[in-house]
């Protein structure tokens, strides 16, 4: 069964790309197709941006079953290290990914063609799907708690259909009798009750209220609905201010860099100060290198304003991704092994959902002088994420700080020789 669905999963998700790469061809090499065909352009279109979205999709779907069910079962039983060396290594590989996709991609568009970069993106998806398949079989295959996780999640499955479906009878039969005695309000109840069930995601969502790690999620979630990235609106924002489009790739690539660095950083602090206390010190820190962008609101000079821009939008990958990390390894540690994954789609569609009215607001607030406004509620929202995640270290700790080691690092600062062997 699960070999089944990792078949599906990687078929999906490779024909998805590779129609998506047909498609654009076909728009390349027929650009007259606009004023020639409309409905076969209309198509095509419609075409392109449905199997880009499977795609994105599915991919999605691998990632959460990796990162958040296979990656936990693998580590079980081993030391509490290798589970945030496995995580650390996964999103260096995958924001090596991001780094280098678009360079390359870039580089074929450039020298060759937009046709040669669609035409590659579909062979590599047809050539690369059987390699997936491969390793992802291997592993299946060669840590069997994988399969026994995955039984155990078909037989949840399986109980909890036979159990909807025996307490459904049981409300048909209330509903009945309540009928013979003329009772109309329980019926509205039931109804109106119904109504949520019947809605997929209602359940789902009333689970990943439900974890302890609530919070955590919410503050990453919330570090979504920005717009200080290199992404399309801050690019277009330093493109209006006259900025080189070298210089933003090149401050992109180091962003990046710092990024992959975090992936470093991580596993030195946790085996240090706990994960807990990783995700308070890093989300702050992001905080603080966003100030950087804060300030830049108020140089008049507009090229300083935005080097200040992209220097704190670089700086706080760090922050940012150590951050990413010691939340994920909080929902792998404390999320029952039955609602991983629904707490990792949740959690998935939270951060896709706030990062698309990041980009809503972009539309509201279009005018790249007004760029910072959009700057300035960033701010503001990362600064509500890193309150609700200090709210959450309190709720787990009872305080924030050592007072009484601050207290004698004060006493050691300020001089008194035997103070220093009391530290």
């Amino acid at each position: 069964m699960g070999c089944q669905v990792l078949r599906l999963w990687l078929v999906v998700q490779n024909l998805s790309f590779i129609i998506a790469g047909a498609t654009v061809i076909a728009l390349v090499e027929f650009s007259t197709l606009k004023s020639s065909n409309f409905t076969a352009f209309i198509s095509l279109v419609v075409l392109t941006n449905i199997s880009g979205a499977v795609a994105v999709l599915s991919t999605l779907a691998g990632t959460i079953l990796i990162e958040r069910e296979w990656v936990v079962v693998i580590s079980e039983g081993r030391p509490p290290e290798i589970l945030t060396k496995i995580n650390s290594i996964i999103r260096r590989i995958d924001l090596i990914s991001k780094l280098f996709a678009p360079v390359i991609t870039g580089f074929i568009i450039s020298f060759v063609s937009l046709t040669a970069s669609a035409l590659t993106l579909a062979l590599w998806n047809a050539i690369s799907v059987w390699v997936e398949y491969w390793l992802f079989i291997s592993v299946y295959n060669g840590i069997p708690a994988l399969g026994e996780s995955s039984q155990r999640r078909i037989s949840r499955l399986s109980s909890s259909v036979v159990g909807e479906s025996s307490s459904t009878s049981q409300e048909r039969e209330s509903l009945l009798s309540n009928d013979d005695e003329g009772n109309s309000a329980l019926p509205r109840k039931t109804w109106l009750m119904n109504i949520f069930e019947w809605v997929p995601w209602f359940d789902a969502w009333k689970v990943y209220f439900q974890q302890d790690v609530v919070l955590p999620g919410l503050a990453l979630a919330l570090l979504y609905f920005t717009v200080l990235s290199f992404g399309t609106l801050m690019t277009a924002a330093l493109e209006w201010e006259g900025v080189p489009a070298f210089v933003i790739g090149i401050a992109r690539g180091i962003s990046a860099m710092i990024g992959i660095g975090a992936t470093f950083v991580y596993p030195v602090l946790q085996s240090r100060i706990s994960t807990l206390r990783t995700g308070l010190w890093s989300i702050w820190s992001q905080w603080t290198f966003l100030l950087v962008c804060v300030a830049s609101i108020w140089v008049h000079k507009s090229l300083l304003s935005a080097y200040l821009l992209m220097a704190g939008v670089a700086t706080s990958r760090l922050g940012l991704w150590t951050f990413d990390l010691a939340v994920i390894q909080q929902m792998q540690d404390h999320v029952p092994e039955s609602d991983r994954c629904v707490v990792g789609g949740v959690q998935n569609s939270l951060q896709s959902t706030l990062d698309l009215m990041s980009y809503v607001m972009g539309i509201i607030i279009s005018n790249p002088k007004d760029f910072w406004k959009l700057i300035l509620l960033s701010f503001l929202v990362s600064t509500l994420a890193a309150l609700l995640y200090t709210l959450y270290v309190y709720l787990v700790r009872k305080h924030l700080f050592h007072f009484e080691k601050l207290f004698l690092l004060i006493k050691w600062l300020m001089g008194s020789p035997e103070d220093s062997h009391s530290i």
